[in-house]
C-alpha cells in the first residue's frame, strides 16, 4: 500500500478514536455536567469549561441550569366549593450544585416540565384554593400567591429545582359567582352613596342650627344693651328733631277727651 494513503487511513482512524472516545468533555456556558460511570451518577459536578474523562467508562451529561419558564392550569374548589379556574406562571432554574440529584430523580432536564413542574403547580394551587373562600382568593391575592410559592419551593427544592418567580396570571370563577360579585359591589357603592347622603343633610342640618343660634344670641345681645337710659334718650332726641322740623304753625284742633275746638272760635 502507497505510503501516502497508509498514512491517510491511520489519521482518519486516530480522528475518529479520538472523537468516538475522547477524553475530553466541553461544558457550554449555562450548563453543568453530570458524570456518570456505567450508568452510576457520580456527585461530581462539571463547571463550564473543558474536563478530561475517561473515556469508555464515563458518559457526561450537560444540563442546562438557565432561567426555564413554566406554565400550568386547572380546576380547583375553594373553601366555599365554588369553581375555580386558576392559570399560573412559574419561572425556576436547576441549582447548578445540585444537577446529579435533578439527573438521578428526573432525568434529563427535558423531562423536568413535565414529570415535576406541572403536576407540582397544580398540586399546589389545589391545596392552597382550597383553604380561602372564593371571595378571599380576590382580596387576599397576594397572601395566596406567596402559600402556593412556599407550598412549590418545599416540594422542587428537594429535586434541586429553586423557584425564582412566581405568579397567578388569572383566577378565573363561573357566572353565577361573577353576577353574585358584581350584585354586592352595586349594593355597597349605593349604601356608601346613602351613607354620604345622611352625613352631608346632618351637616347642613347642624349649619342651620349653628347659625339660629349665632343669630338668637345676638338679639339677646342687643336686648341686653337696651336699658331706660338709652329709652329715654331716644325720646329726646325724636323732641328735639320734631321741634327742628316745626315751623311755627300751630295746630287748630286739639283732641283728647275733651270736644274738638277751634283755635279761632276759642279766640272770639
Amino acid at each position: 500500500m502507497n505510503p501516502i494513503i497508509r498514512s491517510v487511513i491511520v489519521g482518519i482512524v486516530v480522528i475518529l478514536a479520538l472523537v468516538m472516545f475522547s477524553p475530553f468533555a466541553q461544558i457550554p456556558a449555562g450548563h453543568r455536567g453530570v458524570i456518570t460511570t456505567f450508568g452510576a451518577v457520580k456527585e461530581e459536578v462539571l463547571g463550564e469549561g473543558l474536563h478530561f474523562i475517561v473515556p469508555l467508562m464515563n458518559v457526561v451529561h450537560k444540563i442546562d441550569v438557565r432561567l426555564q419558564k413554566a406554565e400550568g392550569e386547572g380546576e380547583a374548589a375553594s373553601k366555599d366549593l365554588q369553581t375555580i379556574h386558576t392559570r399560573v406562571a412559574l419561572n425556576y432554574h436547576l441549582i447548578p450544585d445540585r444537577v446529579p440529584i435533578t439527573y438521578r430523580d428526573i432525568g434529563s432536564p427535558a423531562e423536568v416540565d413535565s414529570r415535576i413542574i406541572v403536576p407540582a403547580l397544580q398540586e399546589a394551587v389545589k391545596a392552597v384554593t382550597a383553604q380561602y373562600t372564593a371571595e378571599e382568593l380576590i382580596t387576599k391575592r397576594n397572601d395566596v400567591r406567596e402559600r402556593i410559592r412556599a407550598v412549590l419551593t418545599e416540594r422542587l427544592n428537594k429535586h434541586g429545582i429553586e423557584i425564582d418567580e412566581f405568579s397567578i396570571v388569572n383566577f378565573q370563577f363561573s357566572a353565577s359567582f361573577n353576577e353574585a360579585i358584581e350584585a354586592k359591589t352595586t349594593a355597597e357603592q349605593l349604601k356608601l352613596k346613602a351613607e354620604r347622603d345622611l352625613q352631608r343633610i346632618r351637616v347642613e342640618a347642624e349649619q342651620k342650627i349653628a347659625q339660629a343660634q349665632a343669630e338668637a344670641e345676638s338679639l339677646k345681645l342687643q336686648k341686653m344693651e337696651i336699658t331706660p337710659e338709652l329709652i329715654k334718650l331716644r325720646e329726646i332726641e325724636a323732641q328735639r328733631l320734631a321741634i327742628e322740623k316745626w315751623n311755627g304753625i300751630l295746630p287748630t284742633v286739639t283732641g283728647g277727651a275733651v270736644p274738638f275746638i277751634s283755635v279761632e272760635q276759642a279766640r272770639q
